[in-house]
């Protein structure tokens, strides 16, 4: 009895001295090995993290198969108990496939840290695709434990799933939309991290701070965070403001409606509004805030009761929020106050008495 007490201590000893070679040796071998390549992808890939979830594999392997042997040293507790040996057996099974599956999960996480600042297209569609590997290891993993504990056949269990397939997949039918939102996507480049995009039916109005198979994170200007669904994005409509910022300036269109009674023609014979139509676009075209490459214009649209209406089209070379705004209001401010210095008077309503 006691040789067998002792072959049970070697087995264990064995398992933990295992498990500790694997992290304290093997790991960071592997390491180094890693950082001395020029690739850079495997440093991130065959992380430390991803290493020491597969370490812990080792020693469960290690028991997984000494197990049987272990317990056929007990004759007596084998007749009397003839299911102990099969249930360690299960549940150093179910062990394994639940750190095999932990272990894939933080090595598919690691693609991640291989975004850039601003995840290009590729690096997105890898992400999602990602996303789809981390369910499909999830969903296969549950069938594989489901079997260790039934004593059945795995592929027994997945022939099984093919008669409920419709009733996953009317359960499971929001999920699968918005998979197929996110893939929709990322393979037509609509949409990317770090892109600036306005949602009005959601009140997003910020950058994309994430993308993931079923919600896209933005953060608004005012620092709140709006959580969208990609299936309402392709269902619906968004702005993207990347072709703005991937080109010099941000078109502003403001209008501003005149008194007909102020227009009259000069001395000269030229009407004050036309003179003053000039003015305003080679200020505007000589303007430091302006692109003025892009040949800033005044035009006259549609006449109303209000007045005679002149439209002013510019483009700023700021585009963020503040900035486009405060410009906008100091070159608007100017055009108000040169207004009347060309005799035009701004339309305005006074409130009954």
């Amino acid at each position: 009895m006691m040789m067998e007490h002792v072959d049970i201590l070697i087995m264990v000893a064995g398992a933990f001295i295992a498990w500790i070679i694997c992290r304290k040796v093997v790991v960071p071998i592997l390491l180094k090995v890693a950082s001395k390549t020029d690739a850079k992808w495997d440093d991130v890939i065959f992380n430390r993290k991803v290493l020491l979830s597969a370490a812990n594999i080792v020693p469960a392997v290690i028991l997984w198969m000494t197990v049987p042997y272990a317990i056929s040293d007990f004759p007596e507790l084998a007749n009397e108990y003839p299911k102990v040996g099969e249930a360690l057996v299960r549940l150093m099974a179910i062990y394994i496939t639940i750190m095999a599956l932990r272990t894939l999960l933080v090595f598919i996480d690691s693609f991640k840290q291989l975004d850039g600042e601003k995840r290009t297209a590729k690096q997105q569609y890898l992400y999602t695709i990602c996303g789809v590997l981390k369910i499909i290891a999830i969903f296969v993993a549950v069938i594989v434990v489901v079997a260790i504990i039934v004593n059945k056949d795995p592929s027994t269990l997945f022939a099984g799933l093919g008669a409920a397939s419709a009733i996953l997949m009317l359960a499971f039918q929001d999920t699968i939309k918005g998979l197929v939102a996110g893939i929709r996507l990322t393979t037509n480049e609509m949409l990317q991290v770090g892109d600036w995009i306005t949602v009005p039916s959601a009140g997003a109005n910020g950058r994309v701070e994430d993308i993931t198979l079923t919600t896209v994170k933005v953060r608004n200007f005012d620092n709140t965070i709006i959580t969208v669904s990609p299936q309402a994005l392709v269902d619906g409509s968004f702005q993207n403001w990347k072709g703005m910022e991937e080109n010099e300036g941000r078109k502003q269109t403001r209008q501003v409606y005149y008194d007909f009674r102020s227009i009259k023609i000069d001395d000269d014979g030229v009407a004050n509004i036309t003179k003053f139509r000039h003015h305003i676009e080679q200020w505007l075209a000589e303007h430091p805030l302006v692109v003025g490459e892009k040949s800033p214009f005044v035009r006259h649209v549609a006449a109303s009761q209000a007045g005679c209406c002149l439209e002013f089209i510019f483009w700023l070379r700021s585009q963020a929020g503040r900035d486009f705004e405060r410009d906008t209001c100091d070159i608007m401010e100017y055009i108000y106050a040169a207004s009347s210095d060309f005799g035009l008077r701004i339309y305005q309503q006074f409130p009954e008495q």
